[in-house]
């Protein structure tokens, strides 16, 4: 048993190391961009009658002007549709696109994302998702580090808005684990395709790359698209890039406990290279590993273990722009649900149905 305690303690160590080396590498976002260049701002939507308006009013004061704001609804059953139609009224930017349909084999959000692409003209694409909300600079900024880097694409993990106990007690499962086991600077350093990542909420794309590709398209029937299409990029040699902490980019993802483990059910294992095994283990190491320690080390190693502990939380949640003192509080429940998110998805991937915005995926 003594060896397994001392490989919780270099694993605990290593995931210190790592949310260390996210919270040193913060990206620099240049205020100034190309403000010449058009860019093609595209949105799907289904049944977003509650953040639609937020995002479009923040596209409308952005300081990049030269764009198009297109919004694909989605088959939606409330006034989603109307309240884009409404405000594209006033505004010749925003154009909405109605699906009539979800053909076989397509998923709806990766069906929705490649027909906005179809209709896009600008040079860069910026695919949002609804519930996003943009602070006046994200394009500006945005386009800037794109153009710095030469990334064919760049995709910001938000900054959570948590408002109910039970999302501060699930939403930051996932910074916790991204960021304890992947440096994000390698993303976008290294060529090798483990070293991938990106989040739907905010992809932008060289418009000339993506339309060579249509990697929605190739990717039509994956649930997590976001992830795969930053491993399809990296195998044919495109740069990519994937930060988090942007003050520029929020989202409130869910609204409530049960939305965010149905949520979070579906992606949780492409975090383990699809390893469900891999997934149990690093929960059992991170939750119970430290029964081994105590008993099977001197009782200062299971002290040094809890210190490893709560600075790496300190750190994941300074890399992640979220309160390190509510992090610790909700520390307990947040390891708990890990676990809850690992067993819906197992049951949900054996009968072959996801949950997502009232459709049943397999």
């Amino acid at each position: 048993m003594e060896i397994f305690a001392w490989a919780i303690m270099a694993f605990a160590a290593i995931q210190l190391i790592v949310a260390f080396v996210n919270v040193v590498w913060q990206p620099l976002f240049n205020k100034k961009a190309d403000t010449d260049l058009f860019v093609s701002v595209l949105i799907p939507a289904r049944n977003e009658e509650q953040n639609i308006s937020n995002l479009l009013v923040d596209l409308q004061h952005q300081t990049h002007k030269n764009l198009e704001i297109l919004v694909f609804d989605d088959q939606s059953t409330d006034r989603t549709a109307q309240l884009v139609s409404d405000m594209a009224k006033y505004d010749s930017r925003i154009r909405l696109i109605t699906s009539t349909e979800l053909p076989d084999g397509w998923l709806g959000k990766n069906y929705a994302c490649h027909s906005l692409a179809q209709q896009a003209n600008g040079e860069y694409l910026l695919f949002l998702d609804a519930d996003v909300r943009a602070e006046q600079l994200l394009i500006t900024s945005t386009i800037a580090y794109s153009k710095k880097h030469k990334t064919k694409l760049l995709s910001i993990f938000p900054t959570q808005k948590m408002l109910s106990i039970g999302e501060k007690t699930v939403v930051p499962v996932m910074n916790y684990i991204l960021l304890t086991l992947l440096p994000l600077a390698l993303v976008l350093r290294s060529k090798f395709v483990s070293l991938a990542a990106a989040n739907g909420q905010f992809m932008l794309f060289e418009t000339k790359t993506y339309q060579s590709l249509y990697p929605h398209k190739l990717l039509k029937a994956e649930k997590v698209e976001d992830i795969k299409i930053a491993q399809l990029f990296k195998k044919q040699r495109l740069k990519v890039a994937c930060v988090s902490n942007n003050n520029n980019v929020s989202c409130r993802m869910y609204s409530n406990y049960d939305e965010s483990i149905e949520g979070f059910t579906k992606n949780i294992a492409m975090f383990f290279g699809n390893s469900y095994v891999m997934a149990y283990a690093f929960w059992f190491v991170t939750t119970f590993g430290f029964i081994v320690v105590l008993i099977a080390l001197p009782i200062k190693y299971f002290w040094l273990l809890n210190v490893l502990t709560i600075v790496t939380r300190i750190f994941v949640s300074i890399a992640s722009n979220q309160k390190s003192s509510q992090n610790l509080l909700f520390l307990i429940p947040q390891q708990l649900n890990i676990g809850i998110i690992l067993f819906k998805s197992i049951v949900n991937k054996k009968h072959k149905k996801y949950l997502w915005k009232g459709r049943f995926v397999e």
